[in-house]
């Protein structure tokens, strides 16, 4: 086990992002959300303008005035941006309304929604960073890292007013380019029509998703306000979408699999109403096939990934659930089925119909990423597909205490000819946000990599990853009773905090180069200094050896999932 290089250890000092204090028009603390202050456009030295996020109480009505300095470097038509005072008096009737939701009708916050408990330290949001270049503090960047680590994550762009969770909000899109061993910081929010609308008013407009569904009267009383603004002409519900020439009409996941080898893309929606769920796929030159509804998941799912193999979609039928009719029983939106019965669905990955597809009832395997999935044939000449994937043993948590979702890493065996399916744990460590070489997607692979969970989070707080994990799924285990697959782990430090590593193959083109041979990146912060730097480790080193350490100009908040574009990729978009 080895942790960090000793420049980024400090003695624990305090440190925070936000401050609380009582607001009259909440029903629990207000967090005092600080926020950086704007930089031109362009390349920045190593200069950066003075943080505001050491700093505390400083008031919200500063805080937004200095976030109205910031709107020129957001591509915001001119016209389009008004200050406050000559907002019309529909949209003060709408912001008073807003108002009165939260003053009235809102449910006491819990702190898996309260945003002066949750968006604090570093879960904090910042602003927009123009590109700004790094210095590398520790040993050197590979040369085979030539293009930009991209990682999103959300980033309120307002101090919400209202019940907010962790996952709510607008997102920014943090990246490191990297060409010819030097680095540079670039964090840009995605420019959605919800962001841009609500830049314009200087307040949110649309529900949060997870967050403003506590109850029946207050989601009730807020989508009819937000109706109100779309039928009056203050937001354009159908503006900005990208809809792949029309054949795209509702959402789609944010976990689509891509065949190396085919270029193919294949993704599914989940929805509150029949059809729970529907499967498609995109060609290679991204043109979207037709829906295939999967009409025998009898029960809203909140399923968030899938897997493919070269012949199957993986699709997976979970206890969590999205049902609209929660709100009118008096609970919340996402709620636990305990006596429904977890599913794996296998369907050929160019059905037309679901016709073909296959289920297999896996008592208590509920999944929220899946690691791989392959083909093979068993000794009797029957298909079999294995699935690696994390099984989330506490997904009753997911929502108000994910501090207390605990996972067990797992590979399991679908045999066609006789319908067993069959269990091995690889790991009984938490570990999530895995990763293995894009090269081995839908295909059998011996290595992953995974972030390892804070060991004692913080109540109703997102955990937060202390290190990396290598597993080998081909490890022979020896005779004790002891499940662990892990053959390399990284421990960050001492109050240092990562997310979710991404693999970098060093030889992506040879046929000959070695799965594991390559690097993963990730963001990582330390609490006590409040500094976030981007790491390199050595893959196949039995330490995760660090191989390059860079120190960021602002810090990076912790954030969800990543991808690196090699830069020869980059130049064909």
């Amino acid at each position: 086990m080895e942790t960090l290089p000793r420049s980024m250890h400090s003695p624990l000092i305090s440190h925070k992002y936000c401050n609380f204090s009582r607001i009259k028009n909440m029903k629990s603390r207000q967090a005092h959300i600080v926020s950086i202050l704007g930089i031109s456009e362009g390349i920045n030295h190593g200069r950066i303008t003075k943080s505001l996020q050491h700093q505390h109480d400083i008031p919200i009505p500063m805080i937004m005035e200095q976030r109205r300095g910031f709107e020129n470097t957001l591509n915001i038509p001119a016209d389009s941006r008004k200050p406050s005072s000559e907002l019309s008096l529909l949209e003060n009737i709408f912001s008073t309304l807003d108002r009165a939701i939260i003053k009235f009708i809102d449910p006491p916050l819990h702190l898996s929604v309260d945003p002066s408990y949750i968006l604090c330290d570093n879960f904090a949001p910042v602003d927009e960073l123009s590109p700004t270049e790094c210095e590398v503090v520790h040993g050197f960047i590979p040369a085979c890292l030539d293009g930009v680590y991209i990682r999103n994550g959300p980033n309120p762009q307002f101090p919400p007013s209202g019940p907010h969770h962790y996952l709510d909000g607008d997102g920014m899109v943090h990246s490191v380019r990297i060409h010819g061993g030097q680095a540079t910081l670039c964090s840009r929010y995605v420019k959605t029509n919800k962001f841009v609308c609500e830049h314009q008013v200087k307040s949110y407009i649309v529900p949060n998703i997870i967050g403003g569904m506590q109850g029946l009267g207050s989601f009730v009383a807020r989508a009819a306000v937000f109706a109100a603004r779309v039928v009056s002409g203050h937001y354009d519900i159908g503006k900005g979408h990208h809809d792949f020439d029309g054949k795209l009409r509702m959402n789609m996941t944010a976990h689509s699999k891509i065949d190396p080898e085919t270029k193919e893309a294949f993704s599914f929606r989940y929805w509150g109403t029949r059809p729970y769920l529907t499967y498609f796929r995109f060609d290679a030159n991204g043109n979207k096939q037709p829906d295939v509804p999967i009409l025998s998941m009898k029960q809203p799912s909140l399923t968030h990934d899938l897997a493919i193999t070269k012949k199957y979609a993986i699709i997976f039928d979970i206890q969590l659930g999205a049902d609209p009719m929660n709100l009118i029983r008096g609970r919340t939106l996402v709620s636990v089925d305990p006596k429904k019965v977890p599913r794996i669905g296998v369907l050929p990955r160019y059905a037309k119909d679901e016709s073909d597809m296959k289920w297999f009832e896996v008592p208590g395997f509920n999944i929220f990423h899946a690691v791989n999935a392959w083909d093979e044939i068993d000794e009797d000449g029957g298909e079999v597909v294995v699935l690696v994937a994390p099984n989330i043993l506490t997904v009753e948590h997911f929502l108000d205490r994910v501090d207390l979702i605990q996972a067990s890493m797992e590979k399991v065996t679908i045999h066609f000819r006789t319908g067993i399916v069959s269990r091995e744990t690889l790991s009984t460590d938490n570990l999530e946000f895995t990763v293995i070489n894009p090269a081995c997607v839908a295909k059998m692979n011996k290595y992953f990599y995974a972030a390892i969970s804070e060991k004692t989070p913080i109540e109703s707080r997102m955990m937060r990853t202390i290190g990396v994990a290598k597993l080998d799924i081909e490890k022979r285990e020896d005779n004790t009773d002891v499940h662990d697959h892990t053959v390399a782990r990284r421990i960050y430090g001492d109050n240092c905090f990562g997310g979710e590593p991404f693999f970098v193959s060093r030889e992506p083109k040879n046929p000959n180069s070695k799965e594991d041979d390559g690097y993963l990146v990730s963001f990582v912060h330390n609490e006590s200094l409040g500094e976030s730097r981007f790491l390199v480790m050595d893959a196949q080193s039995h330490t995760l050896e660090i191989v390059a350490e860079v120190k960021l100009p602002q810090r990076v908040p912790y954030g969800l999932h990543g991808i690196f574009v090699r830069d020869n990729d980059l130049n064909k978009i």
